[in-house]
C-alpha cells in the first residue's frame, strides 16, 4: 500500500474561538488515537491534506508532528462543511505493522462482460471495498474481473478472494452486475 506523508503541529486543547481561529489560518484541526497511546491533537495546512481526501485512492499515512515525531495512522472519519465542503475535522487512527488494519481501498473493474456483447447494461454500485490484513500485505486497489459476467449476473463482496487478506465489506453487497435491457427482452422473445 502507499504511503502519504503529512506534516503537522501539535496544539492544545481549545474552545471554539480557538479552533475557528485554526480554520481562518488555513489549518485543520485533527487528532490521532488508538494503538494504546494517548490522544493528541494537532493542526495541518488544509492545501496538503487535499492530497489525501481528494483521491479515490487509500493510503497509510506517515504523519510528522512538530518536525521529529512520526506515527502511522489510517483516516478514520472525516468532517465537511455542509456548504462550501471544506474540511472542518480528521481523526486518525494508529496502526503498527503487527496488527491487522480495516481500510477501505477502491475498486479496478477489467475486462468487457458477456452480458454486455448479449446487449445487457453493465452497472457498478461499489466503487470502495473493506478489507483487512497486515500492513505489508494490504493492495493500493482491488481489481475485478468482469469478462465472465453473463445476463442477469452480479459479483458481489462474498466473490472477492484476496491472498492474506480479509473482506469486512457484507458478503451480500453487490459490487456490479448486467441488467438485461428491454431491447434484449424483446429480441429473446421474437427468437
Amino acid at each position: 500500500m502507499q504511503h502519504f506523508e503529512l506534516k503537522g503541529q501539535v496544539r492544545q486543547v481549545g474552545n471554539k474561538a480557538v479552533i475557528k481561529a485554526f480554520r481562518k489560518q488555513g489549518l485543520v484541526p485533527c487528532n490521532l488515537y488508538g494503538g494504546g497511546m494517548d490522544n493528541v491533537l494537532f493542526t495541518v495546512d488544509a492545501k496538503e491534506l487535499k492530497g489525501l481526501t481528494h483521491t479515490p485512492k487509500s493510503y497509510i499515512i506517515d504523519l510528522v508532528l512538530d518536525g521529529k515525531e512520526k506515527f502511522t495512522a489510517v483516516l478514520h472519519e472525516l468532517q465537511f462543511h455542509p456548504v462550501n465542503d471544506e474540511c472542518l475535522h480528521v481523526d486518525f487512527l494508529a496502526v503498527s505493522e503487527k496488527k491487522p488494519v480495516s481500510i477501505s481501498v477502491p475498486i479496478v473493474i477489467t475486462g468487457h462482460a458477456v452480458g454486455v456483447q448479449k446487449g445487457g447494461k453493465f452497472f457498478q454500485t461499489a466503487r470502495n471495498l473493506k478489507i483487512s490484513g497486515l500492513m505489508k500485505n494490504l493492495p493500493d486497489d482491488v481489481t475485478v474481473d468482469i469478462t465472465d459476467l453473463d445476463l442477469d449476473k452480479k459479483i458481489k463482496a462474498g466473490d472477492v478472494k484476496l491472498d492474506g487478506i480479509s473482506v469486512l465489506t457484507p458478503k451480500d453487497s453487490v459490487i456490479c452486475g448486467v441488467k438485461t435491457t428491454r431491447n434484449t427482452a424483446v429480441q429473446a422473445e421474437t427468437e
